[in-house]
């Protein structure tokens, strides 16, 4: 089959064009293009155009120009979350016949499973754990050494973030509203409170503050706009950097971000940058724990970090997400907290205990080598699709 990869600014493309070939399709890449809602017809048409040659177009995440094209062209699309929830899937396109889509967030999935779609499938992401074992054999010794930490993490802190954007703007006690539903969120996993904060009275006083517009064939709605893009992301900010200072009270915790907030950060070393497929690997192995904070926008998903820390084999210290017991084991093949005490109590043992902290590692490299990577993935997606 020939398949058409539509490329934008998201990290697993590369494997999953390589599992794809792997599995004997020819794969050509075409750069994503800036989506103009006044000029929707005329994208769609150029995309069409460019998808004739093409059996089955594919992208991660959902793009409406591309459903549209596909549509026009007379082409399948297939599409793979890795966010959650993927706003532009909030819209009538969604129900083309052409697509294929899958989502990595069950919650999500269940979600739009609801909503009577034929072709929508639930599909955990996933790591090329081959590629990265042949990258870190030929790691050399002085690079080991450089990316080697007690506690790392490698993301970023929203630092700029859309809730900041319009924080003056609230009236008082709507700021100290939303400060303290951050302030309860912390210590909860598994649930979000924000669903049930945003009642009708504060979404009509939010409505005067957002500039909230959409297409005609949208159905999102201020609600989910605001849970997702402004209280999410500010929750991740607030998340990240709680739990970044707790842990740099105890022990080295090094940061590798491009949104460093280092007017709020205290003792934490921050590393900058590292390239997702030559660097973030290597320290992924040279940490003795590494760091996950799942964005709560994730309702249950696994987020790609989760995988790719594990396929580089090392040890995974991550908030918990209810889709953890479908796959792995807790304190065997990774190790998930409750609360922030738990997280911290947990860093400083398994730092104190090499042994058991290296075994999990070893099993959690284990599982997803024999049951989670890219060929296997492609492999259950393509029996829904061809």
């Amino acid at each position: 089959m020939r398949f058409l990869l539509y490329k934008w600014k998201v990290f697993n493309q590369e494997d999953i064009k390589a599992a794809l070939e792997r599995a004997g399709h020819e794969v050509h890449v075409f750069n994503a293009v800036d989506f103009v809602r006044e000029k929707q017809e005329e994208i769609e048409n150029m995309l069409a155009e460019k998808f004739a040659g093409y059996d089955i177009v594919f992208s991660v995440n959902y793009f409406q120009e591309v459903s549209g094209a596909c549509m026009k062209a007379g082409k399948k699309y297939i599409s793979w979350t890795v966010d959650s929830p993927m706003l532009t899937m909030y819209h009538d396109s969604v129900y083309n016949p052409c697509n294929y889509i899958f989502i990595f967030d069950k919650f999500n999935y269940m979600q739009f499973k609801a909503m009577e779609l034929n072709h929508v499938y639930y599909l955990p992401l996933a790591v090329d754990s081959e590629r990265l074992e042949h990258l870190l054999e030929n790691t050399k010794p002085d690079e080991k050494e450089k990316f080697s930490s007690d506690i790392s993490f490698v993301g970023g802190l929203y630092d700029k973030n859309s809730y900041d954007d319009i924080y003056e703007s609230l009236p008082p006690y709507l700021r100290g509203y939303f400060d303290s539903a951050f302030r309860a969120q912390l210590d909860i996993f598994g649930d979000n409170i924000f669903d049930r904060i945003l009642t009708p009275d504060i979404l009509a006083e939010l409505s005067e503050c957002v500039d909230f517009r959409q297409d005609e064939n949208s159905f999102s709605d201020i609600k989910l706009i605001f849970t997702n893009t402004f209280l999410g992301y500010k929750m991740a900010q607030t998340e990240r950097i709680e739990c970044l200072n707790l842990l740099a009270k105890a022990a080295k915790v090094d940061l590798y971000t491009d949104d460093p907030a280092k007017d709020r950060l205290r003792n934490v070393i921050i590393r900058g940058t590292v390239s997702y497929f030559n660097d973030m690997p290597k320290v992924f192995a040279a940490s003795k724990i590494n760091m996950n904070f799942t964005i709560r926008n994730i309702r249950s998903g696994i987020p790609l970090r989760v995988w790719d820390v594990l396929g580089a084999g090392g040890f995974l210290l991550t908030n918990f997400q209810p889709e953890f017991l479908s796959f792995f084991e807790n304190g065997k093949d990774i190790v998930f907290y409750d609360s922030l005490s738990d997280m911290q109590a947990k860093a400083l043992y398994y730092l104190e205990h090499e042994d058991e902290r290296k075994q999990i590692a070893e099993n959690g490299h284990k599982k997803v080598k024999e049951l989670h990577t890219y060929d296997i993935r492609i492999k259950q997606m393509l029996e829904y699709v061809l």
